[in-house]
């Protein structure tokens, strides 16, 4: 699960500086604090951090319009409380979630399981530079490989190795297990409620798919 406007990603902290990219909760040990998923019990949302800081807004300022907070400040919190679960799960597994968010982008391809630098740039909505720093360290890794196109040799091919592909595998079933046990603390209308929402959000935010070069070949 990508929220791909990045309204969440723990994915796309500046990597452009070697170990830095390792998910943007990791060190955060207050966001770590306040991972109420962790819990194997359902949490009384009235009482959560949002509403608080809602409430401290409310008297400071009371002229102040707080509604963007009372729900866009929840996405984006919990959007981190996601990203600290989804990188503790996979590293049991010797993932980080920017990893398997560019394994994932080309394993979903299918064969050739190929995608172009400025491709997986514009599905995972990261820098040009970041992109390139995190095709060479999953290239280290045996992951991925760079392969000029036999036809215009102008193009470079991001293709996935089957080591790239069997870690997606593991890391996807890995990550969708703990995010499907989240979840299945919600009722079901709750959940539906929640995916017709965040639909309607990503149609005002224009989050459309973007036009792949791998789909022109």
């Amino acid at each position: 699960m990508y929220l791909d406007v990045k309204i969440v990603s723990g994915y796309s902290r500046d990597d452009a500086g070697g170990d830095m990219d390792e998910g943007a909760a990791q060190n955060d040990d207050a966001v770590q604090d306040d991972t109420a998923m962790q819990d194997d019990t359902a949490v009384d949302i009235q009482d959560d951090a949002v509403a608080g800081f809602v409430a401290e807004w409310r008297r400071e300022r009371p002229e102040l319009d707080t509604e963007p907070i009372d729900v866009l400040g929840r996405l984006t919190r919990y959007a981190r409380l996601i990203a600290v679960m989804n990188e503790r799960v996979l590293a049991e597994h010797d993932l980080q979630p920017w990893e398997l968010e560019v394994l994932e982008a080309l394993t979903r391809q299918g064969a050739p399981y190929r995608l172009t630098a400025g491709d997986i740039e514009r599905l995972t909505l990261i820098t040009s530079g970041t992109t390139t720093h995190r095709i060479g360290r999953l290239e280290r890794r045996d992951y991925v490989r760079r392969v000029k196109d036999e036809r215009d040799k102008r193009i470079v091919w991001v293709v996935l190795t089957d080591a790239g592909r069997d870690a997606c595998v593991v890391g996807m079933d890995a990550m969708l297990d703990g995010q499907r046990r989240a979840l299945d603390m919600l009722e079901p209308g709750a959940r539906e409620s929640l995916r017709t929402g965040l639909t309607a959000l990503g149609a005002l935010l224009r989050d459309e798919p973007p036009t792949l070069r791998s789909a022109e070949q």
